[in-house]
């Protein structure tokens, strides 16, 4: 048994699941659900869905190119049942599945980092521009009175100790 991926969305199609379209040139086209079918037939692009596995690819918002994704692709090539083989191919797909989950999770950290760096920029910005309205016009003018009054009675009293 084999799990198929859906042609508009790329998801799971499990075996006796989702809709099978066959074109008149014999290509088949497998969908895990009414709505991705719907879409193919509207002519939609899965690249300009939002909610699509494409969409997600093609804007950066999910890891496209990894190693690790290179294990997901399809091999045609008959090979003669071995347990010991069978075994060591299910415990490479666990340790694979682990690895794509954690370069998934440090791709996402790495994307979000960045959209924080840039709100930040963005609230300095408007902070910079918008000053006047968090800062009182005369708020700086009281401390620098205040020094010029003491430099004034600074000068009168030396002005004062020169007189005698």
């Amino acid at each position: 048994m084999r799990i198929e991926k859906c042609y508009f969305c790329s998801g799971p199609v499990y075996p006796g699941h989702g809709v099978m379209f066959v074109r008149n040139d014999c290509k088949s086209f497998r969908f895990c659900k009414s709505k991705c079918h719907r879409n193919f037939k509207k002519k939609r692009n899965p690249r300009k869905t939002r909610w699509t596995k494409a969409f997600r690819k093609a804007t950066g918002k999910e890891l496209t190119v990894d190693n690790s994704l290179e294990f997901e692709k399809r091999r045609n090539i008959p090979v003669k049942y071995n347990r010991g083989l069978w075994d060591k191919t299910v415990e490479a797909m666990k340790r694979v599945e682990e690895i794509k989950r954690k370069r998934q999770a440090r791709f996402i950290m790495n994307r979000l980092k960045k959209s924080k760096q840039l709100d930040k920029e963005a609230a300095i910005t408007e902070v910079k521009k918008n000053i006047h309205l968090i800062k009182a016009p005369h708020a700086g003018k009281a401390k620098q009175m205040e020094a010029k009054m003491v430099q004034k009675l600074q000068e009168d009293v030396d002005m004062a100790d020169e007189e005698n």
